[in-house]
């Protein structure tokens, strides 16, 4: 998107995996590394979709990554789709706004389980479909970039509907894969396929019915909109109530799909919030009013805040929204595992964003050091619940 990115850049370059993916590949072995998340591109393996080839030049590159880690005693974690379509798809149809994308993500998913699932043992659908439907269609900063006042200005889009409509046909997607998957290739690759979160922890800002309230809507809104109905079904009761009929229906055969088409969760976890409802209390959130949108049902009617009384919620990173707050890990987790049936779960992303100005501080890199500590103890701590959590299951 022309203009979105500062100082007119862009990611044809980046960290130019493709051509040095063999040095990124032993600098993860001289590590230690013993698994490796990356993502397939759906537009280098079928750049037009269903509607044209396999590229294979495609395929091949990704064959050598996997073939590589494996020879290093890497076990490739591979996740499906990660925003990126081919561009014909948002031409033809509007990408995941249509039904038609679910067949489209089925065809590439078969694709990739032809292609690598001799050797992939995890797969993930999608990662954070919740954030790619906030993203592209409620605050509509990202592609398709689509959006409506107050959330922002588009030049199409409707923030109160759209997002719930492309993750409707997301998570159907997701469905339609992973029953292809269990029906057509497990047996014989035994391989396992998850769904990636974006996972926020929400507290409270206040100890108010109403707050605590709004802290488990935010957490139903954002973690159960994506778990719910493919552990349960359906969609959270919570967003059935605020929503109404906006909120697209699944019907019976299309439950029995979803139900339990997860053999695992993914959770990428960075960030702790407050929040302050906006429906029952005066709509004020630190100070100011709770504007764009969280008076609206698309937000939960929940204000999110890092601060409580000026304090911040934790010592801030080099990210506006992310906080050092290691007691999120375990709490996300623990929520998780509780509501969604103590299900196998990874934390699949999860890191410190430096807020470092000189070479110096990146040498003595101290911070980043008792992040990873801290969390890290909390996820033990969470760990220790959910093996709890397992046996009182076990014994009822």
């Amino acid at each position: 998107m022309s203009g979105s990115i500062e100082n007119g850049e862009n990611g044809d370059i980046a960290s130019d995996h493709y051509h040095r993916y063999m040095e990124d590949i032993e600098i993860l072995h001289s590590l230690g590394v013993n698994a490796y998340r990356f993502s397939i591109s759906w537009s280098r393996v079928l750049p037009r979709g269903k509607f044209g080839g396999v590229n294979q030049a495609g395929v091949l590159f990704y064959n050598q990554i996997i073939d590589n880690l494996l020879l290093r005693g890497i076990e490739p974690f591979v996740t499906i789709h990660h925003s990126d379509y081919p561009q014909e798809l948002e031409d033809r149809y509007g990408g995941w706004l249509s039904t038609l994308m679910q067949d489209d993500f089925v065809h590439f998913a078969e694709t990739c389980f032809k292609s690598f699932g001799d050797r992939v043992k995890y797969w993930s659908s999608i990662n954070e479909p919740n954030l790619f439907g906030i993203l592209g269609f409620e605050i509509g900063i990202c592609p398709p970039a689509r959006c409506s006042p107050p959330f922002g200005n588009c030049p199409h889009g409707n923030s109160d509907i759209e997002p719930l409509i492309a993750v409707h046909n997301m998570l159907l997607a997701h469905a339609k894969a992973a029953n292809l998957d269990h029906m057509k290739f497990k047996r014989k690759q035994g391989g396992m396929i998850g769904i990636i979160l974006h996972a926020i922890m929400y507290k409270p800002l206040t100890e108010d019915k109403s707050d605590q309230e709004a802290a488990d809507r935010a957490l139903a809104f954002n973690i159960a909109w994506i778990l719910d109905p493919v552990v349960f079904g359906d969609y959270p009761p919570e967003m059935r109530r605020y929503h109404g009929s906006e909120l697209p229906r699944f019907s019976p055969d299309e439950r029995v799909l979803l139900r339990d088409s997860i053999d695992f969760i993914g959770l990428n976890h960075y960030a702790s919030l407050y929040a302050k409802d906006c429906i029952n209390s005066r709509c004020i959130c630190n100070d100011s009013s709770c504007i764009q949108g969280s008076d609206r049902a698309i937000r939960g009617f929940v204000c999110t805040t890092t601060e409580q009384d000026g304090v911040p919620i934790g010592e801030p990173t080099g990210m506006s929204l992310s906080f050092v707050v290691p007691r999120g890990m375990e709490e996300i987790v623990n929520y998780t595992k509780k509501r969604h049936h103590n299900k196998p779960m990874f934390v699949t992303e999860n890191g410190y964003s430096s807020p470092y100005k000189s070479f110096e501080d990146y040498q003595h890199d101290v911070k980043r050091i008792n992040y990873h500590k801290s969390y890290l103890a909390f996820l033990a701590q969470a760990m220790r619940y959910c093996y709890t959590l397992q046996r009182v299951m076990y014994n009822r």
